[in-house]
């Protein structure tokens, strides 16, 4: 486990250092996060006795959340599928068999310093090891940022890697979130990925779409815009809630830029573990110019067994939704076994 300040000190912003009136609207309002569960508590108007479970469990991975993500959640309700996915609690400090802290085996497929190579024809660059939000169900909650972000090795050695891959069509920024990066760094390291001839195709993992909807500002999208390479952003939304007029005004910006927008989502117990809550947050994805696109079953990482929904369960879940709605609204539902050569699909053979 890192101790806490070292990781909160890993996952600060990068562009802590910037001076707050001179720097753009979503780092100011990204410094601005929530940061303190006492604070998260009275602004939700939640019972008190969750304030001290939550420091506890704070301690191992700290809270960070905007402002704007909170006013989405209701206040009085600690069952609040958006509450429950950033608010620390008592049972991420429990040790529950099965459940470990690199659940993907990340570490095994390290190609360089902040550099992921899994699945034949792309790799993953760990770009930084900020996000907006902490997700209490972070598959790298417990990922060694400060040795193996790419951004601490100034990205040589990964680009290096990939520049002599031929077989490396598609880099996939990822982190942390890579949207953490100022437009200045993003823009240094896509032209470097540029140069390189075999890569044809960027994928971006980013969160700040949904949680910090103002990140998708002129600069982002003028770097965007100009990328010669073809662009994906996947987004992360588990819950019909989380998309507002915010989000599809960011969504809409970064269609109208040319990327492709897909959604991947985490089955989470006790915030999106029915149907009806996977068809809303479907339904809300396509009116939002997003297509769903991953269904995860939860990685088992140390700290999130309390997210945990059974596979049977899960496909259960998958067929009642394929039931509903039409086939392109049906995400995969998938999971992660480390060592495949691709995501594995969950089916009725796959279960004991």
């Amino acid at each position: 486990m890192i101790a806490a300040t070292s990781y909160a000190s890993q996952l600060a912003p990068q562009h802590a250092t910037v001076p707050l009136e001179a720097a753009p609207g979503w780092q100011k309002l990204l410094a601005d996060a929530v940061t303190d569960p006492r604070e998260l508590c009275t602004l939700l108007d939640l019972d008190p006795a969750l304030v001290l479970p939550a420091i506890a469990a704070a301690e191992d991975f700290a809270l960070r959340v905007p402002r704007s993500f909170v006013a989405r959640m209701r206040k009085g309700d600690p069952n609040d599928p958006l509450l429950l996915q950033v608010l620390p609690v008592a049972a991420e400090t429990q040790v529950v068999e099965g459940f470990v802290t690199d659940p993907v085996g990340d570490m095994d497929r390290r190609a360089a310093p902040g550099l992921l190579h899994k699945y034949r024809g792309r790799a993953l660059l760990v770009a930084t090891g900020a996000c907006a939000v902490h997700c209490r169900y972070c598959f790298r909650r417990h990922f060694p940022y400060a040795e193996e972000s790419a951004l601490q090795q100034g990205w040589q050695p990964a680009l290096a890697h990939l520049r002599a891959d031929p077989s490396v069509s598609e880099v996939i920024l990822s982190g942390g979130d890579p949207w953490s990066l100022s437009d200045r760094r993003l823009q240094q390291l896509t032209e470097a990925l540029q140069a390189i001839p075999h890569v044809r195709r960027l994928r971006i993992h980013t969160r700040y779409p949904i949680v910090l909807p103002e990140r998708v500002d002129a600069g982002l999208l003028d770097w965007l815009r100009g990328l010669s390479l073809q662009k994906v952003v996947v987004i992360h939304a588990n819950h019909a809630r989380e998309i507002d007029e915010s989000v599809r005004r960011a969504c809409r910006a970064l269609a109208d830029a040319g990327a492709t927008l897909l959604n991947q989502a985490v089955l989470l117990r006790g915030v999106n573990d029915s149907v009806a809550a996977l068809a809303e947050l479907s339904e809300a994805l396509f009116e939002t110019h997003v297509l769903p696109y991953y269904l995860h079953v939860l990685d088992k990482v140390q700290g999130a067994a309390h997210f945990d929904v059974p596979e049977a369960q899960a496909l259960q879940l998958h067929q009642g939704l394929t039931a509903q709605l039409p086939g392109y609204l049906v995400p995969k539902l998938v999971r992660e076994i480390a060592g495949q050569p691709s995501k594995s699909a969950v089916v009725a053979a796959t279960l004991s």
